[in-house]
């Protein structure tokens, strides 16, 4: 079923939020201390890295398409019920601090804008706000927020990027031709890594099945939805390194504070106007980030325990989607809990596990994807091409670097 341009621009949904999910605090940071130690030199890895993100999401929405199951289930049908198991075991470890990490985000940056109430009060409140706007909204309402969040912090932060004037002639080459300046190495790998989320991509299959988008017949909207996502994803990463390439590295210091020295030097070189329009598009890409876990990870957990039960969501979506008992106590555990860890120092043995966990788990997807859509008999002809099998390769080689890196330095 063929679809022209406008139709597919209405259709486009999941990949929003996505891009708006994927997109926060730890990835901006990422690009900044990248932009403000090498300039525009390295705004290919941005892109690079969008693609990378581009080419992952899409295996596992073909996936999805071409066998009508998750990729969770599938790893449960496939590879057997102890990678499903295993996978879980670390999603709560990830949602855990993940979870507070959002929140504390979310508490900076609308206390760098509202400083009447403390951070942790900041960052409560917009838990709380994004539990009751999923539980009164669903999916519909959600991906609407989205698209007009998302809309909010691309506008403002390239808005930033283009109002300080860079010499775009020289940003056009240096986004197109790969240079890695002495020293870059791990920065740029960072960014490449940091873009566009990573646990958050599986999110994309409950989306769309939200959307009610099944079968074959939905790939070419699937790869246009996600790379409209994914170009916007990369274009905000270019931008952060533009805004930050002038910031001097002495100002580099931890994530809280690199943050507002950002949105200080907006006031420098732009005035009062420019440090707003920062300050919004920072708590734009943070609450976004929140709002997307809250709402897209409890699926997972949901689908989990309908496998336990020997059910897939897709003959039981109502057990498994937004109604269920699973997803609404997981969507609390998220929203809760984690708050305790704003308030006391995370235990070291904690943050250990978690650090060696996330570490494997990008190119574990990876080599999943060059697995499983590479079996003509599970994925028939949606599987994987030989440009596609070339960049999960590269994404593999890439992880596993970082999961290597990762773990010594925790050694």
């Amino acid at each position: 079923m063929k679809r022209n341009l406008r139709e597919n621009l209405k259709m486009i949904g999941p990949g929003a939020a996505v891009a708006a999910t994927g997109v926060g605090a730890g990835d901006m940071i990422a690009a900044a201390v990248a932009g403000a130690k090498y300039g525009e030199a390295i705004l290919w890895a941005a892109i690079f890295g969008a693609v990378i993100k581009f080419v992952l999401n899409e295996g596992i929405a073909r996936w999805q398409l071409a066998t009508g199951e998750t990729l969770l289930e599938g790893w449960a049908d496939k590879l057997g019920a102890g990678v499903s198991s295993g996978f879980i075991i670390y999603l709560v470890l990830w949602s855990f601090i993940v979870a507070a990490a959002l929140i504390a985000a979310c508490g900076l940056a609308a206390h760098a804008m509202f400083p009447q109430l403390p951070l942790i009060a900041w960052g409560a409140i917009h838990s709380l706000a994004a539990v009751v706007l999923i539980f009164l909204g669903r999916y519909r309402l959600f991906e609407a927020l989205m698209k007009g969040f998302i809309a909010l912090m691309f506008v403002t932060i390239l808005a930033c990027a283009a109002w300080i004037k860079p010499d775009w002639a020289a940003l056009l080459p240096a986004l197109a031709t790969p240079n890695i300046p002495k020293g870059s190495g791990k920065f740029i790998l960072g960014v490449i890594g940091g873009v566009g989320g990573s646990v958050t991509l599986l999110n994309y299959s409950y989306w769309i099945r939200e959307k009610k988008w099944e079968g074959r017949s939905f790939h070419r909207p699937v790869i246009f939805d996600l790379g409209t996502a994914y170009l916007l994803t990369g274009l905000f990463g270019a931008a952060m390194i533009i805004v930050s390439a002038g910031l001097h590295p002495d100002m580099i210091t931890e994530q809280n504070q690199m943050a507002l020295a950002l949105a200080n030097r907006m006031e420098t070189v732009l005035g009062a106007p420019g440090k707003w329009a920062f300050l919004i598009g920072f708590w734009g890409a943070v609450f976004t980030s929140l709002l997307g876990v809250w709402q897209g990870i409890p699926y997972l957990f949901a689908d989990f325990m309908q496998l336990r039960r020997g059910k897939k969501t897709s003959s039981r979506p109502a057990e498994a989607g937004s109604g269920s008992w699973y997803y609404k106590g997981y969507l609390l555990y998220l929203a809760f809990p984690p708050v305790l860890l704003l308030l006391f120092k995370k235990p070291v043995w904690l943050v250990v596990i978690y650090s060696i966990t996330s570490a494997f788990f990008m190119p574990f997807l990876a080599l999943a994807l060059l697995y499983m859509n590479n079996r003509r008999d599970w994925v028939g002809e949606l599987r994987n091409r030989w440009y596609i099998n070339l960049l999960l390769t590269v994404s593999l080689l890439l992880f596993g670097y970082l999961c290597a890196v990762e773990i010594a330095e925790l050694f």
